[in-house]
C-alpha cells in the first residue's frame, strides 16, 4: 500500500530560473514523511533525490506517493514519488534511523513502529 498526500507550492518556492528550487522537493518529502509517519523518533541518514521534470508553478498542490522499500533493525528506507497533473517530477529516497530521545544514539524499532511501517511495505522500487 502506498500512502498519497498533497503538498503545496508556495509561490516562493520557485527560485530565479522559474522553476521549484531543489532543496524545497526534500521539504515536500519531509511533509509527506509526517503526514503517513506522524512523530516517530527518527532523524534522515541519507537522501537522494532524481529530478525528472520541473514545477515551474507556485499556489498548486503535487501528488506525493509514499512507500517503505525495506525495514531493518534500527532503520528503514522510504520512496516518495511527487507529481504534478500525472506527471512524475521527483522520486526522492530517504534512510530513517530510529534514535532513542534519552542517548540520542540509534536504537530497534518497536513492534508497534515495524506494524505501521509494514503496511507501507512495497516490493517494487
Amino acid at each position: 500500500m502506498k500512502f498519497t498526500s498533497q503538498q503545496y507550492v508556495r509561490w516562493d518556492d520557485l527560485d530565479a530560473m522559474g522553476h521549484v528550487n531543489h532543496a524545497k522537493y526534500l521539504t515536500y518529502a519531509q511533509e509527506a514523511r509526517f503526514a503517513m509517519l506522524g512523530v516517530f523518533n527518527m532523524v534522515v541518514a541519507r537522501a537522494e533525490a532524481d529530478y525528472k521534470a520541473p514545477i515551474a508553478e507556485g499556489n498548486i498542490y503535487i501528488d506525493v506517493s509514499t512507500w517503505v522499500e525495506s525495514i531493518g533493525n534500527s532503520s528503514f528506507i522510504l520512496i516518495y514519488e511527487l507529481s504534478n497533473n500525472a506527471t512524475l517530477c521527483s522520486r526522492i529516497k530517504t534512510v530513517q534511523v530510529c534514535v532513542s530521545q534519552d542517548t540520542k544514539s540509534s536504537r530497534p524499532l518497536s513492534d508497534l513502529q515495524r506494524e505501521e511501517l509494514s503496511k507501507y511495505l512495497e516490493t517494487q522500487s
